[in-house]
């Protein structure tokens, strides 16, 4: 039997989905996935082992380029890629319009949620199968009963595993440990205000410990120069790539994260790791694992405090460190 997945973004939506073929491995060890993935992500897939290939799509770039598109073929490839291979069922794991289109070009019968459990209900008119899941649940236990109910297998009870081999970020240089920061993201609001991450920056610099700080933009490499600047003991990155970024995640002693994708990244690789949270609900969308805590900003008392964003300003740097401590091995 073989299987397609159309689940082609974000980062974090991507890592969600890992937890989902791990069970339809287990439950069913003769079936064969492949998976459609935006480019940008699209090594994520291959990272487990149920996955055989990945097809990168580039809905995002195509969008801004339609006339180039048109003429110098990556759709019709993309399309051809889709049909050499003859499945079974596709099962749209994303839920929107744009998903379901990419699914039926596949040829194949396609599964997916019903109106009332798809993001944009109107993609559940383009599938053969329609299943219900619950709004309820956090997104990594809906992507696995979406499955179970798509694959016919029973959905497990046990906390999901997301199946990454790990071996493929091993790192033969001895590293020592740090914290990583985490720093980037792509709304305003969820951003964690510079002053927070400087105070904190200073706090675990006094242990003698490094943070590192990544980047992936101008204005990223600017926060974490700021940053850096509060402790002799902080390091900014190079720019790395997304592979590179993963082995410096998995050798991390502990990881500070705002809602993003790469805060889920830690998260699939067990480090530990404090989720700093301000519009969005960790019960739903929050990182999912061992040795993860978060923090929402909604839950904090009020504070004076005046910054940007404001909605973050209860979870104030004395409240990071003190749960960022739990996490770091005794001195």
């Amino acid at each position: 039997m073989r299987v397609l997945i159309v689940k082609t973004s974000s980062l974090g939506d991507i890592v969600h989905t890992l937890p989902a073929l791990t069970d339809a491995q287990r439950a069913l060890p003769f079936v064969k996935f492949d998976w459609v993935a935006e480019e940008a992500f699209a090594e994520i897939p291959g990272w487990h082992p149920a996955v055989v290939n990945v097809i990168p799509v580039a809905i995002r770039r195509w969008r801004k380029a339609k006339i180039a598109t048109a003429f110098n073929g990556e759709w019709r490839k993309f399309k051809r890629r889709l049909r050499e291979q003859k499945y079974d069922c596709v099962i749209d794991a994303q839920g929107l319009i744009k998903s379901a289109m990419v699914a039926r070009r596949a040829h194949a019968p396609i599964v997916g949620l019903d109106s009332k459990s798809a993001r944009e209900p109107l993609a559940s008119w383009c599938y053969q199968r329609k299943v219900s899941v619950p709004w309820d649940l956090h997104a990594v236990e809906r992507v696995r009963s979406l499955f179970a109910q798509a694959l016919e297998y029973p959905r497990p009870t046990t906390e999901g595993d997301y199946g990454i081999d790990k071996n493929l970020f091993i790192d033969i240089v001895r590293r020592e440990p740090h914290v990583l920061f985490l720093h980037g993201t792509t709304r305003a609001d969820k951003h964690w205000p510079d002053v927070y991450w400087q105070q904190l920056c200073q706090q675990v610099g006094e242990t003698g410990m490094r943070v590192l700080l990544p980047w992936g933009n101008a204005i990223e490499h600017e926060r974490a120069q700021r940053i850096a600047a509060a402790s002799p003991t902080a390091q900014v990155l190079p720019r790395l790539n997304l592979h590179s970024l993963a082995r410096i995640i998995a050798t991390s002693t502990a990881v500070v994260a705002v809602d993003t994708g790469l805060g889920h990244l830690s998260a699939a690789l067990d480090i530990p790791t404090v989720s700093l949270y301000g519009p969005t609900d960790p019960a739903r969308i929050g990182t999912y694992g061992k040795h993860q805590i978060h923090l929402r900003a909604h839950d904090q008392a009020e504070t004076v405090t005046k910054t940007e964003p404001q909605i973050m300003a209860p979870l104030t740097p004395s409240l990071v460190w003190n749960a960022l401590q739990t996490l770091l091995p005794a001195s």
